[in-house]
């Protein structure tokens, strides 16, 4: 996901350079941005819990200091940390593509 939205703000970043600029090019940008909008809540929501889960396993572990405690709040981790990280690059290149949607929708001509 993260490489098919790289691709397509660089492909609205050309496309923005073009003379003319359809209404209906404009209309199927807002529609991928939609799409966009609910990947990303869906990852905001699994990286939340995710969140929460590890500092439960770590206040469990400082808790009871078990070694089964320990090894879920590893993992937890584990999966807590990229999940941060493709949340950020989703945020941000959704955001990116609510600037090149306004800017496209200015220059269109049809």
């Amino acid at each position: 996901m993260k490489q098919k939205l790289s691709d397509y703000i660089n492909e609205l970043e050309k496309k923005k350079n073009e003379k003319e600029i359809t209404k209906e090019f404009v209309s199927d940008v807002l529609t991928k941005i939609q799409f966009y909008q609910h990947e990303r809540l869906v990852h905001l929501i699994v990286t939340f819990f995710t969140g929460i889960a590890t500092i439960l396993f770590l206040i469990g572990l400082l808790y009871f200091e078990t070694i089964s405690l320990l090894i879920l709040f590893i993992i937890t981790l584990c999966l807590f940390i990229p999940y941060i990280l493709y949340y950020y690059h989703l945020e941000n290149g959704t955001q990116k593509l609510y600037d090149l949607y306004f800017e496209l929708k200015e220059k269109t001509t049809k």
